[in-house]
């Protein structure tokens, strides 16, 4: 809920404040997927998740079956096999989404090394979304912030040349 906070502005000798209500211990966990296919327009798909109560001892982070869920979602959009390049999140490791990889052949795993963002095109997908839609911005309720992510989402997701950037910002191959 703390805003990222970009260049602003002030009268001279006046410094900006920018206004915060306060902490709040509740969680939203995004995930997202950069695709790539020769000859067609960049895509990202993403899955926002509210957590509720952070009261409970309910999971505060996507699980390795929401991940799955990501990747059949994927892979109906998308309506062909996936080579997807995932970092070292332990639930990318998961036994159970290891399983699920190895029993499905349209989708093939590769990891990232170890401490490797400057690799991940999705790293640069969330450097966009913090420095325009997210900047300077007092969240007043965790409801607000989940419309300014699909908001700013939406946005980049529309711009093809955006998700080309940050793979192309990755030294990859595509």
């Amino acid at each position: 809920m703390t805003p990222p906070t970009t260049r602003t502005w002030a009268r001279r000798g006046h410094t900006p404040v920018i206004r915060v209500r306060g902490r709040s211990q509740r969680r939203v966990s995004l995930a997202a997927m950069c695709c790539y296919k020769h000859g067609e327009r960049s895509r990202l798909i993403y899955r926002p998740m509210f957590h509720k109560d952070h009261r409970t001892k309910e999971r505060r982070s996507f699980a390795w079956t929401d991940f799955r869920d990501l990747l059949v979602v994927a892979h109906k959009q998308l309506q062909g096999p996936i080579v997807l390049i995932w970092d070292n999140l332990n639930t990318h490791r998961a036994a159970g989404l290891r399983d699920f990889v190895a029993t499905h052949d349209w989708v093939t795993l590769f990891h990232l090394p170890p401490y490797a963002p400057e690799l991940n095109p999705v790293e640069g997908i969330w450097s966009l979304l913090r420095r325009s839609s997210q900047a300077n911005t007092a969240f007043t309720d965790p409801d607000h912030l989940v419309r300014v992510l699909r908001h700013g989402l939406r946005q980049i997701q529309y711009r093809g040349h955006l998700i080309d950037g940050c793979m192309t910002a990755t030294g990859l191959p595509t």
